[in-house]
């Protein structure tokens, strides 16, 4: 392949992201702000934010609580948020004596709490570990915001009407990805933005 043609192709890339950004925006722009209200209240009352997902997925859990307790764009106090991904010894602990679908529901038995909100990833909505999860943090009064895709899979038919689907309208796993990560940081943004309301 020449590099022209490597060109060609990676401007097709970048504008087929485009139109699938363009193409989600009236779609999930108001489940992203009703997600913004569910976290934000949640952090304001003390509680937690928990994350998970697979692969790229997982990139996005921990991405996400980085950014909560770190910082996204301005100075504030640090948020309380953990990526349930990052945890090597229990995340093979409990596939080794359990079960890898239990991986992430375990984790919130232990550590998640009524009021706590799950940050519930996947972009076919079937991953296995992903809807444990959502089970585990229904039993604990948690409300999920899932991030999904395609047609929202097991994980959007099993959401409760506390709960928030953030489903992009797409079938292409990398496009799914790349809005989700602009999902994420519009996430961030807005919690910030009301809770640091100050500091605009």
């Amino acid at each position: 392949m020449s590099v022209d043609q490597t060109i060609e192709n990676i401007q097709s890339i970048f504008s087929n992201s485009i139109e699938a950004k363009q193409k989600a925006q009236p779609v999930i722009a108001e489940p992203i702000a009703r997600a913004v209200d569910k976290m934000s209240e949640a952090l304001k009352n003390g509680n937690k934010i928990l994350s998970c997902g697979n692969g790229g997925s997982a990139a996005d859990a921990q991405h996400f609580a980085a950014e909560l307790v770190c910082r996204f764009e301005r100075e504030r106090p640090g948020l309380a948020a953990i990526a349930l991904t990052v945890d090597t010894s229990a995340l093979t602990a409990i596939s080794n004596d359990y079960h890898y679908d239990e991986i992430f529901a375990r984790q919130i038995d232990a550590l998640g709490k009524e009021g706590d909100v799950l940050l519930a990833i996947s972009t076919s909505g079937f991953s296995p570990n992903v809807v444990r999860a959502v089970e585990q943090a229904h039993q604990h009064g948690m409300t999920v915001v899932a991030l999904t895709g395609r047609d929202g899979g097991q994980l959007a038919r099993q959401l409760n009407e506390k709960d928030v689907e953030i489903r992009v309208p797409n079938d292409s796993t990398a496009r799914i990805q790349e809005i989700h990560l602009l999902s994420i940081h519009c996430l961030c943004d807005q919690i910030d933005a009301r809770l640091f309301p100050q500091q605009d």
